[in-house]
């Protein structure tokens, strides 16, 4: 790969489309009309909205003269970076929570995302306030609210057969 393209690494490959066809003074209407894609289409992957499939990568970097596997390594690149970001967000610093507060479980077996109403209640309950901080950054104030608002479920009640 280019050594220049290093530094896109993680940016959408749109993004930096449409870059290059303002440095060339190109219209995208135009070029997307020539390279097959509707313009509608291209608008959107030129936004970020769309990733670029390998047959219209292909396309592009024949029209542009880039070297082959240019704007589909950008792509991979980007889709590298956004699992990494996916994977970092998806537990929260446990640095700062103290393994003691899950005395009763392994911490890094804890499913953060189905397990939620029972995390916050216990930080909230027993953490300190760094650890409360921790959990609101990691699952935002509004899921806060609803976990510490909701309605605790009844204990069991036995009935009457009849």
């Amino acid at each position: 790969m280019n050594s220049q393209l290093i530094k896109y690494k993680g940016i959408h490959p749109g993004i930096i489309l449409e870059r290059e066809l303002q440095k060339r003074s190109l219209k995208k209407r135009p070029f997307a009309l020539a390279v097959g894609e509707y313009p509608q289409t291209f608008n959107d992957i030129t936004k970020g909205k769309r990733n670029i499939p390998v047959s219209l990568a292909l396309k592009i970097e024949k029209e542009l003269q880039l070297e082959e596997g240019t704007i589909v390594l950008l792509q991979s690149y980007y889709e590298i970076q956004k699992e990494k970001e996916k994977i970092q967000n998806r537990i929260p610093n446990l640095s700062i929570l103290r393994n003691s507060l899950f005395w009763d479980t392994d911490i890094n077996q804890i499913d953060w995302d189905k397990q939620f109403h029972a995390v916050i209640h216990r930080v909230f309950e027993r953490g300190n306030e760094e650890e409360r901080k921790e959990i609101s950054r990691f699952y935002g104030q509004q899921k806060i609210n609803t976990a510490l608002h909701s309605k605790k479920t009844k204990p069991m009640q036995l009935y009457k057969i009849s």
